[in-house]
């Protein structure tokens, strides 16, 4: 199954990104620069490959961990620490996966990132259309103040097309919400969750998804949208271009309730 975790999706593209310096362009951050890009592109271009409840995952464990870190001395003293955790189990019928992203940085002593993403969850498939899932997801954050999100939560998945040119799913299910957001008031509240998980190949070298995400409860709704087109321009040349969208019904004081983020991959393959 797809994590649907909206408080996980701003954490996903610069987990293992290295730091990059202004004045330092050597062949090894130029090569950080280039793997960093082209992951962020096979990524777009994967959009079809979406699992269904457990479908496709191998049996026994399964998964990466990756660690990145940085220091300078001289004008500027940094550092930076990065750790991900992806790591997943599957005996047939159940599936566990758990997903950790730790980031840490200061500059001169004063830390400007000190923050722990994380996602566990289990799926059970009941029939070919049919799964049940649990997670349990948060954020935990430092700076600039101590502050917590987290959402407990269980729930269902039905398969509503699954051909070579078609495929939707959708699920939803029930939590609760509890976040230490540093204001007078904590907030701890049910909340209701739905997904929809939609592709369809229009032919051979067009394909349109869409990805949506709600999580509702008294305090707020948040609608999270990533829709996109895949172009296949020829042998050597593809085209991503997607529309990212996160719609809040009350956000914070001082803040829009939409926040849109067009994004254009393109890819030449000169093999």
């Amino acid at each position: 199954m797809k994590s649907s975790s909206l408080l996980l999706a701003s954490a996903a593209a610069s987990l293992l990104a290295a730091p990059l310096f202004a004045q330092t362009l050597g062949n090894s951050t130029v090569d950080d620069r280039l793997d960093n890009l082209s992951d962020s592109i096979e990524n777009d271009f994967e959009r079809d490959t979406e699992a269904f409840g457990n479908t496709g995952r191998p049996l026994g464990f399964d998964g990466a961990l990756a660690l990145s870190g940085s220091t300078t001395s001289g004008n500027t003293d940094t550092t930076s620490l990065g750790l991900g955790v992806d790591l997943g189990y599957y005996d047939g019928t159940n599936g566990y996966q758990l997903q950790l992203s730790y980031q840490y940085a200061d500059t001169d002593g004063v830390v400007s990132d000190d923050s722990l993403l994380y996602d566990l969850e289990y799926t059970r498939d009941f029939n070919p259309n049919y799964f049940g899932f649990a997670k349990l997801q948060g954020s935990v954050d430092s700076f600039p103040a101590d502050t917590s999100d987290n959402f407990a939560g269980v729930g269902v998945g039905y398969r509503v097309y699954n051909t070579r040119d078609l495929q939707w799913t959708v699920a939803g299910g029930v939590g609760y919400r509890v976040a230490d957001l540093n204001t007078l008031d904590d907030l701890g509240e049910g909340a209701v969750s739905l997904s929809s998980d939609y592709f369809t190949r229009i032919n051979d070298g067009v394909s349109f998804s869409m990805d949506t995400d709600i999580i509702s409860s008294d305090s707020d709704t948040v609608v999270f949208n990533d829709a996109g087109i895949n172009v296949a321009l020829n042998n050597a040349l593809a085209m991503r271009t997607s529309l990212v969208t996160e719609f809040h019904t009350d956000p914070d004081v001082g803040r829009d309730d939409t926040d849109n983020a067009l994004g254009v991959s393109l890819v030449y393959n000169l093999n």
